[in-house]
């Protein structure tokens, strides 16, 4: 087939028969939103003929939408041929004439056309999308997709192709938003949300908007709006460098989902220790997601195309760990018939995540020392050591300043471990999260079932807020993947989380509702001041010796005599003690 001449070869001319009527709806300003649109008019546009000739005498003609200069105080058109710069708007429509001889297979303008759409690529997110808008979109010349889920746009977007995007965040209900950030927050596609004056006055929804999207619209809107803020939409898109961006899993198991302040506080966290190589030590209850989190720092970090390799210190034998971890050479031991690479070593270049550091041995904990000082290992039955590049990210549920006092954990090892530290919040300080959670885990494992379970029962959304959640996000997608199974009805219940006791809302007296609020006043100023308790005693307004106490009285801590030994030497109870 012969190659076609690119369009912006040739010059075209704009022949207007008569003056163009400029007759344009002008939305309210209050409907367009506020990244250089408020206000202002979109541009007008007229119908043009765009012709070409090629060399073999065949003349191409595009009939397109183009847009006209923007507005300004100048002298009317008069009635005769003009010629202005043009812009394709809307879907061409080619006509070949004079074909002449040997003409290809296949139609040129077709082909042209098809170029031209391809480049122009629209998703419409909406729980119950607008066919008229759909409609007006694919007759703009937009190739429009539509997903009606979360899931379905992330499975939708591709990492190399720049488009736009439209979001209607008033067809989704409150608990659904939460589950739209991962694809909001891909650079590839700049969005414009669309949402009813009501819904725009949210905080979840105003968030959303503030953090994520190009521009928004307040519903209803015109369609020449509409036409013009994706336009520039599109532009912004494609200014946007694939290669650095990192994709987001669809629904994958390394997904972290979290709208509270603790939540925020962390992603905020993950992306400023992502872009160092510094060690880092994660704290935080069992089940609360700290591999998560490890492996979220490593995929928005300069080594995430290298290996990340995760080793539980706490799962394998002592007297395996020290070769588990460094290898060894062939003859090392008996049995030992070839060399191995350790954990370490198969990291190079990566993270190693070292999962419950607090129950490393002694004699184990020298030799990591040792390779965190020097970046290097010897394997075992070695002579010579090996120099190793890779970022140490560690995690553990054990108090380590505890375990240091105590002897069990070396106190220069935690130094070289904590350079950063990060504290997960447990599941019970996540507030309205848990309710986000639940919804996020049905709606992932709801195939597990073959009844279609549509939601939760308002008793079980009490039962999930009443319970404290010892376990943490492992518990509750314990709990809610038994319940879609065993569930006999369409919706969940707290029989089916087996939380029926935390249903109903007991009466309580005055004592137990200040016992309550003192156990989550002093839960919160922990958690902020990273379990420091000098500080978080400061922060409440009380002595240390009576926060400890106050631990003890609420099972926030197991005490010992040394402890009580250590924190009552030298100290007093003050005046605001209890």
């Amino acid at each position: 087939m012969r190659d076609i001449p690119h369009l912006t070869t040739v010059k075209p001319r704009l022949t207007v028969a008569r003056p163009p009527e400029l007759s344009i709806g002008v939305p309210p300003a209050e409907q367009v939103g506020l990244n250089g649109t408020g206000g202002a008019l979109p541009p007008p546009t007229l119908e043009a003929t765009l012709s070409a000739e090629l060399p073999s005498g065949e003349t191409v003609s595009v009939q397109a939408d183009v847009l006209a200069p923007p507005l300004r105080a100048v002298p009317p058109v008069s009635p005769v041929a003009a010629v202005l710069p043009v812009v394709p708007l809307a879907e061409p429509v080619a006509v070949v004439k004079n074909p002449g001889r040997g003409r290809p297979k296949g139609s040129t303008a077709a082909a042209v056309a098809a170029r031209l759409r391809a480049e122009r690529s629209l998703l419409y997110v909406a729980r119950v999308p607008d066919e008229v808008l759909c409609a007006h979109l694919k007759h703009a010349g937009w190739s429009v997709s539509v997903a009606r889920s979360a899931v379905e746009m992330l499975r939708m977007m591709r990492p190399d192709v720049a488009g736009a995007g439209i979001v209607d965040l008033s067809s989704f209900p409150v608990r659904d938003l939460a589950s739209l950030e991962p694809g909001l927050r891909q650079p590839q596609v700049s969005w414009i949300a669309l949402a009813t004056p009501q819904r725009i006055d949210e905080p979840d929804v105003r968030r959303l908007i503030r953090h994520y999207c190009f521009d928004y619209v307040k519903t209803p809107v015109p369609e020449a709006t509409v036409d013009y803020l994706v336009g520039h939409a599109y532009g912004m898109a494609t200014l946007c460098d694939a290669e650095s961006t990192a994709p987001v899993a669809p629904a994958g198991d390394d997904e972290m989902v979290g709208t509270c302040d603790a939540m925020q506080q962390l992603f905020r966290t993950i992306r400023k220790v992502a872009n160092t190589d510094a060690t880092v030590f994660i704290s935080g209850e069992s089940g609360t997601g700290k591999e998560l989190t490890a492996l979220a720092i490593h995929e928005r970090s300069s080594r995430r195309k290298e290996a990340f390799v995760a080793i539980n210190c706490g799962a394998i034998p002592h007297h395996l760990l020290q070769s588990e971890l460094f290898g060894y050479e062939r003859g090392a031991f008996t049995g030992a018939n070839q060399r191995k690479i350790g954990r370490v070593e198969a990291a190079g270049g990566g993270t190693l995540f070292l999962d419950e550091i607090g129950d490393l041995p002694l004699e184990s904990q020298a030799s990591l020392l040792r390779f965190l000082q020097e970046g290097k290992i010897e394997r075992l039955g070695a002579h010579d050591s090996v120099p190793v590049d890779v970022r140490v990210i560690s995690a553990t549920h054990v108090d380590l300043e505890t375990a240091m006092r105590e002897g069990r954990f070396r106190q220069d090892l935690y130094h070289r471990l904590c350079v950063l530290r990060i504290d997960e919040p447990p599941l019970r300080a996540r507030g309205k999260d848990i309710e986000i959670l639940a919804h996020h885990i049905l709606h992932k494992f709801k195939t597990d079932s073959a009844r279609k379970i549509r939601g939760f029962t308002p008793s079980a959304i009490e039962a999930m807020y009443n319970y404290n959640w010892p376990g943490n996000v492992r518990e509750l997608i314990n709990r809610v993947r038994r319940a879609i199974v065993m569930a006999e009805n369409k919706l969940i219940s707290a029989e089916d989380l087996d939380l029926d006791n935390f249903a109903e809302q007991q009466t309580m007296s005055l004592a137990q509702a200040r016992e309550l609020a003192e156990k989550r006043a002093i839960e919160t100023a922990l958690l902020r001041h990273r379990h420091r308790l000098n500080e978080a005693a400061i922060d409440l307004g009380i002595s240390r010796v009576t926060l400890y106490r106050l631990m003890g009285t609420h099972g926030l801590r197991e005490t010992s005599a040394g402890d009580e030994r250590h924190l009552f030497t030298g100290e007093a109870d003050g005046p605001e003690g209890v």
